[in-house]
């Protein structure tokens, strides 16, 4: 039988030894009796995903772990995102993410205002979209378009737009916002007027009598061009499938020109649907014949920029207990060989909640080659086997033996 191949991606899982956790990483504090078996029968070692002098997102990484080296194929983060939701560049547009985020309601102007949440409480969908559609009405134009995405996270198309550069939200959180504004003048008015239309929106106006967050104004970051990506079977020989409720992840299967599954209650929170995704993982495998399916999971960084560490943990036990053993389970079931690679894109630690290019810990599990070590899988003892890949997206050869 064919050899059949996995990779289950924590996004920003690692993090940094805390104080509370009695100097241990949530990672190695989190209860992980999957992981902890098959880290005995595992490679472990460190992964440099980030390359030198690039900025440690989840667009870079996850190119890395694709085995798309970032330096050569990177052309933005919204672009990628563009190929997921279905808007079709010209070589002259440009994409960016334009995110619905809480600042605060302090300050007489604008720019006296804190970024305190880059997701507003992690925002519905539908809420989100009605919020966008208030936005549209007012500044959409032939030049600016907007698209909706997922939750919080949506899409701006610029004709004839210049690459700007722009700070993400998730990396200023508490900050004042004045001396991260967009240097364009037209993109910096767009996001003042942003708050007016948004700010005292019926939705807005419900959600702070709940206690919830207000997604008051939209912020612009991650610019870039039509991006080209290398069919995935014509690099590697695999037909491949990706299981995400991201829509970055899913732009780089399209890209990829991989199958991109779509899972019912898959919404990159907390309370993702987490067997949902790992069954789809398993069906795409064993019914429909694919060499290779990518599971990404978003809930730890998403509690890592919530600065949670319960909710981080409870993440990592989730991915634990409803990802891993359940496509150990069946695998194992199907009696089909395979390998499985666990791991991060990134760090996104509790302290600074953003990310960082620290390298990431991993660990290769093979049903047919089953070692026998005494290493758990965490930072620490990923470092301690001095087994390193220095360049990210050369880890999937060693998943594919190559």
């Amino acid at each position: 039988m064919a050899m059949k191949y996995i990779i289950i991606l924590g996004d920003g899982m690692a993090d940094e030894p805390i104080k509370e956790l009695e100097g241990k990483t949530p990672l190695e504090f989190a209860v992980t009796p999957a992981m902890d078996y098959l880290a005995k029968k595992s490679e472990i070692g460190l992964c440099h995903t980030i390359p030198a002098g690039m900025a440690p997102g989840s667009d870079t990484a996850n190119l890395s772990v694709l085995g798309y080296n970032p330096r050569q194929y990177y052309t933005g983060r919204s672009p990628l995102e563009a190929l997921s939701i279905g808007v079709d560049m010209k070589p002259t547009d440009i994409a960016l993410r334009c995110n619905i985020v809480t600042v605060s309601d302090d300050g007489l102007f604008y720019d006296e205002k804190t970024i305190i949440d880059h997701s507003s409480g992690e925002i519905t969908t539908e809420d989100a979209g009605i919020l966008l559609d208030a936005v549209r009405k007012e500044l959409e134009n032939e030049t600016y378009k907007f698209y909706t995405g997922t939750s919080y996270r949506h899409l701006t198309i610029w004709d004839k737009g210049k690459a700007a550069e722009l700070t993400p939200p998730h990396d200023i959180l508490g900050k004042v916002i004045k001396a991260y504004l967009p240097k364009d003048t037209y993109l910096n008015d767009m996001m003042r007027k942003s708050y007016d239309i948004l700010n005292n929106h019926p939705l807005n106006v419900e959600r702070a009598r709940k206690g919830l967050n207000k997604a008051n104004s939209i912020w612009f970051w991650g610019a870039g061009t039509r991006p080209s990506l290398t069919s995935f079977e014509e690099k590697f020989h695999k037909k491949g499938a990706m299981i995400s409720a991201v829509d970055l992840l899913k732009g780089i299967a399209v890209g990829a020109e991989m199958k991109v599954v779509n899972v019912e209650g898959a919404d990159g929170t907390l309370h993702t649907n987490y067997i949902g995704k790992a069954m789809a993982g398993i069906k795409e495998l064993l019914e429909n014949n694919y060499d290779f399916v990518y599971i990404h999971i978003e809930a730890p960084d998403e509690m890592g920029h919530q600065g949670s560490i319960p909710n981080k943990i409870k993440a990592i036990e989730y991915l634990d207990e409803k990802v891993i053993k359940v496509v150990k389970e069946q695998m194992d079931l199907s009696k089909v060989p395979y390998r499985m690679l666990i791991m991060p894109d990134h760090p996104t630690p509790i302290r600074c909640r953003t990310h960082t290019s620290d390298p990431v810990p991993f660990m290769l599990y093979d049903n047919t080659k089953e070692l026998n070590n005494s290493w758990n899988y965490n930072e620490t003892e990923a470092k301690a086997s001095n087994n390193t890949v220095n360049n990210g997206y050369e880890i999937i050869n060693k998943l594919f033996e190559l």
